[in-house]
């Protein structure tokens, strides 16, 4: 006969939260893993009530969507936990915010509503902002033109198995250029493809196809994530939870 764990098993999940935060400053170089640990970590000291899994090892269930790349600062990062006790999302959200180091910000939670869908299902696009040290709009400008000309631009991407070649055109669905302070930005709205396509392969795609290369290092920021509409609209994806919670009766216990 299997074994089975001791004891009683984890209380169920009675509720879902999905939670947008920022990382910001020198945590934008932290990996994704060092980010969840700094978030579970955080959720156990506010005292958060987070639902577990069953079996010999059981673990908090969390899921995290579309972590923005090593060294990019994201204002619109996502996660869903699961509790074992109704909560406040707005009491979570503030407790989870002091839990957590400065540049870690957490922005907003929402209960997650019955019948409005996955959070997954609602983010396959990025919008970027990437500052260019060092380059015109004059310079930029003519790069981004002719990138958006092309129909292929194939640049080499470093992934777990080697450099491979990707088509760098296809997943960016909308750029533009602008300048501030006599700096060059890069706005720019990417889907979210396998294998993905991040700023750094767009900044490789414009030397390909105009030879621009910033002589300093780019500043890339994730402004947002969703799902791009025929309209070129980028819909917020806490949206429809934020609607149905409007309609909810009654008030949820606190954190």
């Amino acid at each position: 006969m299997a074994r089975q764990p001791d004891g009683p098993p984890p209380p169920p999940t009675v509720q879902k939260l999905r939670i947008r935060y920022a990382k910001r400053g020198r945590l934008r170089f932290a990996s994704h893993r060092d980010l969840a640990r700094a978030l579970e970590r955080a959720l156990r000291r506010a005292q958060v009530p987070m639902a577990f899994s069953a079996g010999f090892s059981p673990h908090p269930k969390i899921s995290y969507l579309g972590a923005a790349p090593t060294g990019s600062a994201s204002e619109a990062e996502y996660l869903e936990v699961g509790l074992a006790r109704r909560c406040d999302p707005e009491a979570v959200r503030a407790a989870l915010d002091a839990a957590l180091p400065v540049d870690i910000a957490v922005i907003e939670a929402v209960e997650a509503a019955e019948g409005t869908g996955s959070l997954a299902d609602r983010i396959d696009t990025s919008v970027w902002r990437l500052e260019l040290p060092g380059l015109s709009l004059a310079e930029l400008q003519p790069a981004v033109e002719a990138f958006l000309a092309s129909e292929v631009v194939t640049v080499a991407k470093r992934t777990k198995n080697g450099l491979r070649d990707i088509d760098a055109r296809p997943a960016v669905a909308s750029a533009s250029a602008a300048e501030e302070a006599g700096c060059a930005i890069l706005h720019m709205v990417v889907r979210q493809v396998t294998p993905a396509v991040r700023p750094d392969d767009v900044l490789a795609a414009l030397a390909a196809v105009a030879d621009l290369r910033p002589p300093s290092p780019p500043r890339a920021v994730r402004v947002a994530q969703g799902r791009l509409d025929d309209t070129g609209t980028v819909a917020d994806p806490l949206g429809p939870d934020r609607m149905a919670s409007t309609r909810c009766q009654g008030e949820p216990a606190p954190v």
